[in-house]
């Protein structure tokens, strides 16, 4: 099986994910699928079938979240020793060349990803141009809308 890397923060939430789910979720369908078997006929009883349905997506949720930690490689940044390099979980500031504009990315795993918060993918085009790389350096990175040219202002190991 391969490793999919996450960072010590994005293994917390679903590890929280998964306890909510378990603790919080399921107890409250088992609850809402006898509430519905108690008002009788289960063949035309709307909230049964929509209590179950709401089961199965649960269910599938737990196993996919619990699939994803059993096959995770937990990173924590702050133990890498990467000599200044852009590596997975370093967080990156950098300045568009072409608009001058700055923006601080962090790279984490693909489940982790949210631009809005400053996380960006490591399959991500970004992302790719910018491992191994240190501050000082200049990068191309071809996106849909064309190409950027980025210059590395500092990566950090947070």
């Amino acid at each position: 099986m391969n490793k999919v890397p996450l960072t010590v923060t994005g293994a917390e939430k679903l590890k929280a994910e998964l306890l909510r789910l378990k603790t919080v979720e399921r107890p409250r369908i088992i609850q809402a699928i006898a509430e519905a078997r108690a008002h009788g006929d289960l063949s035309e009883n709307a909230e049964y079938h929509a209590a179950k349905e709401q089961q199965s997506f649960i269910e599938g949720r737990i196993a996919e979240v619990e699939g994803k930690l059993s096959s995770a490689q937990i990173i924590d940044p702050k133990t890498v020793n990467a000599e200044g390099r852009v590596v997975f979980g370093a967080t990156v500031d950098l300045l568009d060349e072409d608009s001058n504009a700055q923006s601080t990315y962090q790279i984490v795993g693909d489940d982790e990803a949210d631009i809005a918060q400053g996380m960006i993918s490591i399959g991500s085009p970004i992302a790719r141009a910018l491992i191994g790389k240190e501050a000082g350096d200049s990068v191309e990175v071809r996106v849909p809308d064309g190409t950027r040219h980025y210059e590395i202002l500092d990566v950090r190991y947070l």
